[in-house]
């Protein structure tokens, strides 16, 4: 006799496991633990099996059955139910180490030793905020160019457009690392080219004419921080070099005498080492700093002397000095400002001033950075410049300059 409600309701555990039967090999596994449970009882290729339905009252007589009869229909078609089982659990298994955010993550912990710490964490932050909980458990290679469009929307419709564009090529990064290690097809990100407009206006804050620049120099002279500090804030904008750049430089890297320092890869953005030809002006601070910090490993040497200083101590300062560092001037913002008016004002070669800046420019014959490319306009540019800023801290008309690195 088929089971009912009322009867399996009224079932008292025994001492040992009992099995009460419904139909068509279903039937209910009696505990003495007082649980009850669904199993389903077939054959294939003469074998008894067994498959497990769940147990009750999470699933319901009724509900019992129709799993039973779906486990039926694949006997009849010559699928054993248990096997298929199986295969789809492997399969979502697979699915779910294959998702955006294990591959994503396993991307992030490869990256994060060529780059800065705080820049591995800004973008897992990014990525946790902003994509993890839409794309992070789609299987990767599912993932569709709507699909991540509609991620990078959500962000630019909230006003923050750089972020969209900086997310975009995260993303893009963790697509590129699937496809290499076989775990995705392709990247969807380049089909969305165009799709959110250029992040106009997102630069780095910047002071970018002569008669500011005079300004913000003579601020700096009066700052009365930490003569660390002060160093770092003269040196800025003389040498124009990444705030992680600068407040990490370590005395093994300076030579004075020659007047260069040489930053190695593992510091710089671009993975390439850089040379930065030291003015007199800035050999001159360096000096006097040395007595202070030289005996250490750093340059700027923070409150813990075996660490350099925070991250935030310029920025820090320029907004002491009365600067807004998200509309005036930021540390980064004094590449800016060098970039224009050495262009601008005194007209050195724009090819010039972007290896300085060890930006990545191919040249005709393809080679992106050369550390010593124009070696000699550089260091020519770099003393210029280090002057043309004297002269515009004490006030002085300045006129634009035709110099040897002029177009």
């Amino acid at each position: 006799m088929p089971l009912t409600d009322t009867q399996i309701k009224a079932l008292k555990p025994d001492l040992k496991p009992r099995k009460i039967s419904d139909e068509k090999g279903l039937y209910l596994l009696l505990q003495p633990t007082g649980a009850k449970l669904w199993r389903l009882k077939y054959r294939v290729g003469g074998k008894e099996k067994l498959l497990a339905l769940g147990s009750y009252p999470d699933v319901g007589l009724k509900d019992a059955r129709n799993r039973r009869d779906e486990a039926r229909k694949l006997l009849a078609d010559g699928i054993d139910p248990g096997e298929q089982r199986k295969a789809q659990k492997a399969a979502t298994e697979a699915r779910a180490l294959n998702s955006f955010e294990v591959i994503c993550r396993e991307w992030l912990e490869k990256w994060r030793t060529t780059v800065e710490p705080a820049q591995y964490t800004k973008s897992l932050a990014r990525l946790e905020k902003n994509v993890f909980p839409w794309l992070g458990g789609r299987p990767m290679a599912e993932i569709t160019p709507p699909e991540v469009l509609a991620v990078l929307r959500r962000v630019d419709e909230r006003g923050a457009r750089y972020t969209a564009h900086k997310i975009k090529s995260e993303i893009s990064q963790a697509f590129r690392y699937a496809v290499a290690t076989g775990r995705a097809e392709r990247d969807p990100c380049p089909d969305l080219r165009g799709a959110i407009p250029p992040a106009r206006g997102e630069n780095f804050a910047a002071i970018t004419t002569p008669k500011e620049a005079g300004e913000l120099l003579r601020a700096i002279d009066g700052f009365q921080g930490t003569f660390v500090v002060k160093s770092a804030l003269l040196l800025a904008p003389l040498l124009f070099v990444r705030p992680g750049e600068l407040r990490k430089a370590e005395w093994a890297e300076f030579d004075l005498d020659k007047g260069e320092w040489n930053i190695p890869a593992g510091r710089m953005k671009g993975r390439q080492p850089h040379l930065v030809p030291l003015p007199s002006q800035a050999v001159l601070i360096l000096r006097d700093l040395q007595p202070l910090t030289g005996r250490g490993v750093h340059v700027f040497a923070g409150r813990d002397p075996k660490k350099p200083m925070s991250d935030a101590a310029v920025n820090a300062a320029l907004r002491r000095m009365g600067y807004d560092t998200k509309t005036e001037i930021t540390g980064h913002g004094f590449r800016a400002m060098a970039r224009t008016i050495l262009h601008e004002e005194l007209h050195f070669k724009p090819e010039v001033i972007e290896h300085q800046l060890a930006h990545r420019v191919p040249d005709a014959l393809g080679s992106a950075y050369n550390r010593t490319k124009f070696i000699k306009e550089r260091r020519g540019m770099m003393q210029q410049w280090a002057d043309y800023l004297d002269r515009l801290k004490v006030g002085a008309d300045v006129v634009n300059l035709q110099t040897k690195g002029a177009a």
